[in-house]
Parts: structure tokens; C-alpha cells; sequence
């Protein structure tokens, strides 16, 4: 697989809670140089992400991050606020509780909420699949196509586990035709992320795809 389709597939990533702005800069550039989908950063530095990059690169940030159990009306002020200061993207965290409680309308209203807040704007959500029975995910499925969100993510990075290749597969099987795939935590070589796309994930979220691109030199 070619490596600059991989990077097109890729979030380049940081939510590390002690990074300085030096970092995302840096972030940014390589970004735009490596030519990646976006950049995926918190909240707070999308304001300052739009005015350093224009429109060289989509800026992703993320809500509820990233245990998900904030209230609903605080999610949607998040995503509101996120796209006023320029985010093009919101990857959001589902209430993982109310999914264990069944709570299913819950769930379902809550992401179908902040696609409303979104607009036209790509709503990516995150399941945490790590945490979840195989059950859960494939009604998070169901539930992610109701709502009419345009991605299903399988997780933080911030949990006990990543993205797994059995994840995508059941994501693949399971979810509607309009909803894409985003496998996001653990993907640490270019065999991994080739094997994830491979597998039907659309994007990437990571960091370290474009560090090994830069090392190896590998354009």
C-alpha cells in the first residue's frame, strides 16, 4: 500500500494532557507537509490551531473526552463552541454507562444531538470498544447509523486498549452503509495501519505513523 494513501487516512494525533503549543506547532507543520486527513487536538487549542493553519489542514477535536460521562447539554456546548472557533471535525465519547444500563434512547438521542450541532460537519463517535461485550458494539453500530453520525471510532487511546483488528471487523459487518471507520489507539507500525484499512477503517487515529514516515525517510 502506498504510504502517502495511509497518511491521507490519518488523524495525526495529540491529547497528551502535558504537551505545550511548541508540540502541536510541531504537529501542524508535519501535518501539512506529510499532507494527513487532519490534525485531532483538544478543545482548548483549536481556536489558536485555526488562526496558525488557515485552511492548510482540517482541525479534529474532540468532546466528552475521554471518559464520556459529562451531560449531554455540556457536550453540545463543546461541539457548538469547537466549530465556532474553527474545528472541522468533533470525535465525541458516548455515556459508556448508560449503554451498560441499556439506555439505548439515551445514547442514541445524545450523538443524534450533537450531529445536529455538527451540520454539515463530520461527528466521528468513539465507543471505547476495550470496555465493551460484543454485544455492546454491535448495537453501538445500530445505534451510531440511527443517529446519523458519519463515523464509528473504537476508542480514547486513554483506556485499557486500543483498536483491534476483530473490532473493525464487527464494525464492517454491523454498521450502516453511510457510516465509515476510524480505528484509533495502539496503531504503532505502517503494517498496522495497512491492515486496518485493509479491514474497512477509512481513518486512522495516531501519532506515530507520521514519526516513522520522518525516521525511515520514507518520502
Amino acid at each position: 500500500m502506498d504510504i502517502r494513501e495511509i497518511l491521507s487516512k490519518v488523524d495525526h494525533t495529540l491529547l497528551k494532557v502535558d504537551a505545550p503549543w511548541e508540540e502541536y506547532v510541531k504537529l501542524f507543520d508535519d501535518a501539512v507537509k506529510y499532507k494527513t486527513a487532519s490534525v485531532c487536538i483538544p478543545c482548548c487549542y483549536v481556536k489558536r490551531a485555526k488562526e496558525y493553519l488557515k485552511n492548510s489542514m482540517k482541525i479534529c477535536t474532540v468532546v466528552g473526552f475521554p471518559n464520556g460521562y459529562s451531560t449531554t447539554s455540556s457536550k453540545v456546548f463543546e461541539t457548538e463552541e469547537a466549530i465556532k472557533n474553527g474545528a472541522d471535525e468533533i470525535d465525541m465519547v458516548i455515556n459508556i454507562g448508560m449503554l451498560k444500563a441499556k439506555e439505548y434512547d439515551f445514547v442514541e438521542n445524545e450523538i443524534r444531538l450533537l450531529k445536529k450541532a455538527c451540520g454539515n460537519r463530520i461527528l466521528k463517535v468513539i465507543i471505547e470498544t476495550c470496555l465493551l461485550t460484543t454485544e455492546e458494539k454491535i448495537k453501538m453500530c445500530e445505534l451510531v447509523t440511527k443517529a446519523g453520525a458519519d463515523y464509528i471510532k473504537t476508542s480514547t487511546g486513554f483506556s485499557t486498549d486500543g483498536a483491534t483488528p476483530e473490532d473493525v471487523r464487527i464494525f464492517a459487518k454491523h454498521v450502516g452503509k453511510n457510516v465509515k471507520i476510524k480505528a484509533a489507539g495502539g496503531i504503532k507500525t505502517i503494517e498496522d495501519a495497512e491492515e486496518f484499512i485493509r479491514l474497512g477503517a477509512s481513518r486512522l487515529g495516531t501519532s506515530r505513523i507520521v514519526k516513522i514516515v520522518k525516521e525511515k525517510q520514507l518520502l
